[in-house]
């Protein structure tokens, strides 16, 4: 496998957990019936929770992006450094802007992103190189 394919990988898996402490905070705050069912007027979750599910929605809305770059790199059999430098990046990046967005950090939040938005830069850069 690949450098950029394991790198895809662990994001994925990254973002298929970060529902999980979101979840909890509804269960604690709603229970888990009430968490689980539909209600009219359910109980706000905690602040950071808020900011965590949003986050998670970010990370999925560019995981579409990065996926299908990292896939057209494994096909057309172009990886090198730079795109595994690049997808090493984005990971991080997309941590550390989950962790700044649920702690309330906005200045690393934002440079967390404009890291993320700047390695799938490099990667079509690096996709185009090739057409």
């Amino acid at each position: 496998m690949s450098d950029e394919l394991a790198i895809l990988a662990h994001t994925i898996l990254f973002t298929a957990l970060m529902w999980l402490p979101y979840i909890l905070n509804q269960i604690a705050v709603r229970g888990l019936i009430n968490a689980v069912g539909y209600q009219s007027n359910p109980a706000p979750l905690a602040d950071w929770a808020v900011r965590l599910k949003a986050a998670h929605y970010n990370a999925v809305e560019n995981l579409v992006i990065f996926a299908p770059l990292i896939l057209m790199i494994e096909m057309l059999d172009i990886g090198n450094i730079a795109t595994s430098m690049s997808a090493m990046v984005y990971l991080i990046a997309r941590i550390v802007h989950a962790i700044s967005y649920t702690f309330a950090i906005p200045f690393v939040r934002t440079g967390a992103f404009a890291v993320s938005w700047l390695s799938i830069l490099c990667l079509i850069w690096q996709l185009m190189a090739v057409a």
